[in-house]
């Protein structure tokens, strides 16, 4: 089970632009963390369609996997 995770964890960080991967709900979900200063909406896109194909083409799993690619940027300021 936990080989299984950090499998899916891993795949996902080989893409360019992946800052952390989470999976979740016992591998049925992965939650990608994009970089948002070196991602646009059309590569996020992208990176969640690469994740996809790379599941499909090297692993072997019941049902099916949900990738979730999120793209933050926040901004802070503090008036005095």
């Amino acid at each position: 089970y936990i080989k299984r995770m950090e499998e899916l964890e891993q795949i996902a960080k080989e893409v360019k632009g992946v800052r952390q991967a989470f999976a979740v709900q016992a591998g049925r979900e992965v939650r990608v963390i994009a970089s948002s200063a070196d991602t646009d909406d059309h590569r996020a896109a992208k990176i969640c369609r690469d994740i996809a194909d790379a599941y499909q083409e090297r692993l072997t799993y019941p049902g099916e996997i949900k990738v979730v690619v999120i793209r933050e940027s926040r901004f802070t300021e503090i008036a005095k």
